[in-house]
């Protein structure tokens, strides 16, 4: 049997992937995070395929499920909440995110009133 020095392994099954001593979710954390993708895929398609909702109420699920499953790849498969400070991939992220709401509500608004979505 090799042995392994205690440097950049974590408790319970964390491993460390990059040899920068950050170590990287457990077997349990990833198995958690993908029965609930799992989850989340499946609640939106199950409502969509048997017309369970109206219309709006589709889309609020589809919405609401969209952005747990966000959330659920954010902090089980890029591990943000594992981050130490400075927190760039947070701040890298939130600026992503204001750019493309900034590109999308924009192009509604511009097509909303130059006639293009009438």
């Amino acid at each position: 049997m090799a042995q392994h020095s205690a440097k950049g392994h974590g408790a319970a099954g964390d491993h460390d992937v990059h040899g920068g001593g950050h170590t990287h979710g457990s077997f349990k954390s990833y198995t958690i995070g993908f029965l609930l993708s799992i989850v989340l895929t499946i609640i939106p398609l199950v409502v969509v395929l048997n017309g369970m909702l109206e219309r709006t109420g589709t889309i609020i699920v589809l919405l609401v499920t969209a952005v747990l499953q966000f959330i659920v790849q954010l902090l089980f498969f890029m591990h943000l909440n594992e981050e130490e400070k400075p927190r760039y991939n947070l701040m890298t992220l939130i600026l992503g995110l204001v750019i493309v709401l900034t590109i999308v509500l924009a192009s509604m608004w511009i097509m909303a009133y130059n006639g293009v979505a009438h």
